[in-house]
């Protein structure tokens, strides 16, 4: 089948995690993606663990499907080469500082007059306006300044950051509704647009549940553990072996799961009355509840759960999350080749279109790997690609 993309050419000049991630999604779906990166390759390509010899994992991670480019943009001669690419683009994907792109003569402004129909996509740490423009863009960095951390971790406990890049894989996915977004624009205009997005705002967006506590109650949002800041019981439960969660916090579910661990009583308890009183009462709340639940075994609670028709779930370690007959059935564990790595796993993408499906085509590119195809794509003969690579151009 064809992809959803098919046809949509993308430049992708991203590094790391949220602008890589953005553009795999879209590779996904069928767009052709051209990573450009240095010479000497990305910086992702050179830390953390290795998949190979020289292959590093994260890299693995947000790259598939792409092909690979290297320019150097420090260059005149690579600056006209990604012109030309430009030329023949629908996207261009871009995480540099604000500033960095004008200043090596890549800005939307300079590739818009070339390509008026280019839809160009800035990815930074907060944006690229404001008194914060300038400074570099840190996941840990914007889910401190979002106000995230503040409301992560347990109650006694100091602020934590959320397990996963929140602010990172947010702002991926950010860019991604934006430049979908303008593409939809584009078939009404005929003219593309900038798209502009951050880690801190991606944040600040994602943290919907604690500004509205705030605005609606006044009071700054605590950490609460697992617990949810509007609804009780919807949090961790302990087991005898273990955590399971439980969502039982509406009128209908509430009186079912009491009866479920025998605390029937509790239904006359003022405490715990109505959802509100239940959210102000918590722990008292939690402790009468895990009197019960740390009597038996967390298989056994979450089988009394799906009996009676009650939200729950394990709390799993990630490979047990993988091997979730679930998650293998909906396709969320692949695997792809890699030249070096051989073959390597990949997360697959969440979103399941019923006539135009992702496809994980490929792992991550090798460095370089289609520089040549690329540049024979937009004209260069085999002369001037040798000439350029002499040059230490590409």
């Amino acid at each position: 089948m064809a992809g959803a993309l098919d046809g949509i050419r993308i430049v992708d000049q991203t590094q790391v995690m949220a602008g890589p991630f953005a553009s795999m999604l879209l590779a996904d779906m069928g767009a052709e993606v051209i990573k450009v990166e240095p010479p000497d390759g990305e910086h992702s390509r050179h830390v953390g663990l290795q998949a190979a010899p020289g292959v590093a994992a994260s890299f693995l991670a947000v790259n598939r499907g792409k092909k690979g480019l290297t320019l150097d943009l420090k260059q005149p001669e690579g600056v006209a080469v990604l012109k030309r690419l430009v030329e023949t683009a629908d996207v261009l994907v871009e995480n540099y500082r604000p500033g960095v792109a004008n200043r090596l003569g890549v800005g939307y402004q300079t590739l818009a007059a070339i390509n008026p129909r280019l839809i160009y996509c800035s990815v930074s740490g907060f944006g690229q306006t404001g008194p914060y423009a300038a400074r570099g863009g840190y996941d840990l960095i914007a889910q401190g300044m979002s106000g995230i951390m503040s409301a992560t971790g347990s109650e006694d406990g100091p602020p934590v950051k959320v397990g996963v890049p929140i602010a990172d894989l947010g702002a991926g996915l950010f860019a991604v509704l934006g430049i979908l977004c303008a593409l939809r624009a584009r078939r009404l205009t005929g003219r593309g647009q900038q798209v502009d997005t951050s880690l801190y705002e991606a944040a600040l967006a994602l943290s919907a549940w604690e500004a509205t506590e705030y605005w609606y109650t006044g009071q700054i949002p605590k950490r609460l553990g697992t617990a949810h800041r509007l609804n009780a019981p919807y949090q961790a439960f302990r087991a005898s072996d273990g955590h399971f969660t439980v969502g039982a916090a509406n009128e209908k579910l509430w009186p079912i799961f009491i009866r479920l661990l025998g605390l029937e009583h509790l239904t006359q308890d003022p405490r715990f009355k109505g959802v509100g009183n239940r959210v102000k009462n918590r722990a008292a709340l939690e402790a009468e509840l895990e009197k019960v639940t740390s009597t038996e075994t967390r298989a056994h609670w979450l089988a009394k759960c799906e009996e009676a028709g009650i939200p729950a779930g394990p709390i799993y370690t990630v490979p047990e999350a993988h091997a979730d007959p679930h998650a293998q059935a909906r396709r969320m564990v692949e695997r792809l080749e890699h030249p070096q790595a051989g073959r390597v796993k990949a997360l697959g993408n969440p979103v399941k279109l019923s006539r135009s499906p992702a496809v994980l085509r490929s792992a991550a590119p090798v460095l370089g790997a289609d520089t040549d195809a690329v540049l024979a794509g937009l004209g260069y003969s085999a002369a001037e690609v040798a000439a350029l690579r002499a040059r230490k151009v590409v």
